[in-house]
């Protein structure tokens, strides 16, 4: 594990996938949408001397029956290869609050948790009495963010801000009215994990918009916004893209890939 200072290992983690998607569900305007197009579904693990930040808990094996939408893995489970325990986990960033986001907040008891205020604000507000904004929200996530706030776990953000040093976090909506990307300085340079600010590396080089959407042109700026965050194009991670699998190194587990030592292949054009 590094351990200098502001300097952070970052491991993806996979958890489950989706492959019997098309992309119409990955893009709009554009292309063959009867194509089919896989989604993996990852949570990430920040580590820096004897630190450890989670970004996103992935969701539980309640809510894969619910959704019909089966996990590979228990995130918890998930990260026993770095030794650590769901209780072990005393901080995480939440992205955003849908459900294969903040799906497995109560897998991890302990945890403070970092996410936007803008972000509670539209998960509990009136937008959420229109069915296509809260289909992708689970009252019982949102619940439990509160609790935590009330326990005194829960640290808004207000757009730009740090979590530790080489650790900041940036509002960038769109996708989700609060949705927040992680930026993270490691050996190969400044790394952002996008989330869902993009999907797929295709969504931003290809100024392609995921079809759920809140804002669309927030959205499209974001990828800009994406792309001044990172050193270099391909160390803007996306929330989704099976790609990332097959150009950074498999790290602890064959389900965990070591994303700060840089890609060892080229994005696919």
């Amino acid at each position: 594990m590094s351990g200098a200072t502001g300097i952070w290992e970052v491991h993806a983690i996979k958890y489950a996938d989706r492959n019997e998607r098309t992309r119409a569900d990955s893009f709009i305007f554009y292309d063959n949408h009867d194509a089919p197009h896989a989604m993996d579904y990852f949570m990430w693990l920040l580590r820096a001397g004897n630190r450890s930040i989670l970004v996103d808990t992935g969701y539980d094996h309640a809510e894969a029956k619910l959704r019909g939408r089966p996990i590979r893995l228990d995130p918890g489970e998930a990260l026993a290869p770095f030794g650590l325990l769901p209780e072990n986990i005393n901080e995480i960033i939440v992205t955003h609050m849908h459900y294969d986001h903040a799906g497995g907040l109560a897998l991890f008891p302990n945890a403070h948790l970092h996410m936007q205020s803008e972000e509670m604000a539209f998960a509990t507000g009136p937008c959420m009495c229109h069915d296509h904004l809260r289909a992708p929200f689970t009252a019982g996530h949102v619940c439990e963010a509160v609790t935590r706030l009330y326990r005194g776990k829960l640290t808004f953000h207000e757009g730009d801000s740090q979590i530790a040093d080489g650790v900041t976090v940036h509002c960038i909506g769109g996708h989700s009215r609060g949705l927040q990307a992680v930026r993270v300085r490691t050996q190969s340079g400044w790394m952002v994990l996008a989330s869902d600010a993009a999907h797929y590396y295709e969504n931003f080089i290809a100024r392609k918009p995921f079809p759920i959407v809140v804002d669309l042109k927030n959205m499209l700026d974001g990828f800009k916004t994406l792309e001044k965050l990172a050193s270099k194009p391909e160390l803007i991670i996306p929330g989704h893209d099976p790609i990332v699998r097959q150009i950074f190194p498999i790290g602890k587990a064959d389900h965990i890939n070591r994303l700060d030592v840089g890609p060892i292949a080229e994005i696919p054009k």
